[in-house]
């Protein structure tokens, strides 16, 4: 009873009763921006443990290939450096490329190529890929008619289109740019077409009934339902798009980093091809990080799922 005087009671507000300190129910008197705290803490520890493991990954790999190509000693080296590099040695040739540059003027302008390139086979790309997508999702007679010619081309080898390019249209930047869009349209046509097609069957026809035009119907409906599909194939799309203008500069080129790999590759020298890679490879993780500020953007309506939450 003394207890109960010294902590006054207070007033459940789902129950009207009162309760004391000691009650199971005080439990749920923390407050929101205490479990609001304590998830921002959870999700800071859980960060700091990512890049610490994957600083480990990347100490433990790099560390390995150098001690593999110089241990004890580089004519008995268990990998030959000659045919694999060194970390050590890609240092040393980016530190090159980026101060000397090379035979086809400074790194900048040839990194500058191969991105225009890679930009715009990757709009125009995705702008064919999305378009043809909708159209032959919503349209079964177009898919039936159209289906068979879309994966005939997609099974022609894309070295083949790449030298068709290159003599059609030269060695200059069309080529190039044509090659990374096939590339691209590939991968946004398929998820987009799949997209429209997992759209509610049911929806659309309350829509009809409603009276909307097939205009109407695919900007508020199909389009948006289609959505998630066509941003989740952009992330693969422009790894596609970066491919293929590489692919073009290496079968015939004036300027990019294709055409830097494949002389490397004639002078066998392998660290200048792996230092070209680590370039693109820090281009591409850039341009990947804005494609998902673009995809939170456009799709901050849709509750996070377990893949993205673990995503990496």
């Amino acid at each position: 009873m003394s207890e109960f005087l010294t902590s006054p009671p207070k007033s459940d507000p789902y129950l009207g009763m009162a309760y004391g300190k000691d009650d199971p129910r005080s439990f749920f008197r923390e407050s929101e921006a205490e479990l609001q705290a304590k998830g921002r803490r959870a999700r800071r520890r859980h960060t700091i443990q990512v890049w610490i493991g994957r600083v480990v990954l990347l100490v433990v790999v790099l560390g390995s290939w150098q001690l593999l190509t110089s241990f004890p000693e580089k004519k008995h080296a268990i990998v030959d450096p000659f045919f694999f590099g060194q970390p050590s040695e890609i240092w040393n040739s980016l530190v090159h490329l980026f101060t000397v540059g090379t035979a086809f003027g400074t790194i900048w302008e040839n990194l500058w190529v191969t991105v225009q390139e890679a930009l715009l086979g990757f709009l125009l790309g995705t702008v064919l890929g999305v378009v043809f997508g909708i159209l032959l999702g919503s349209n079964k007679y177009l898919a039936e008619v159209g289906g068979p010619y879309i994966k005939i081309l997609n099974a022609i080898p894309r070295i083949v289109l790449g030298s068709i390019f290159i003599v059609a249209f030269g060695l200059g930047m069309p080529a190039k740019v044509y090659l990374a869009a096939v590339l691209v349209f590939f991968a946004v046509f398929f998820n987009a077409f799949q997209g429209v097609r997992e759209v509610d069957q049911n929806l659309i026809a309350n829509v009809r009934v409603l009276g909307a035009s097939p205009m109407q119907i695919a900007r508020h409906v199909t389009i948006p339902s289609a959505m998630t599909w066509i941003i989740a194939s952009l992330h693969t799309a422009f790894g596609f798009a970066i491919i293929g203008s590489l692919v073009a500069e290496v079968l015939g080129a004036q300027r990019g980093i294709g055409l830097i790999i494949s002389q490397a590759q004639g002078s066998f020298d392998p660290n200048t091809v792996f230092a070209c890679m680590v370039i693109i490879a820090v281009f591409t993780l850039a341009a990947e990080y804005l494609i998902s500020l673009l995809e939170g953007r456009v799709l901050k309506w849709r509750p996070p799922s377990r893949s993205e939450a673990s995503s990496i």
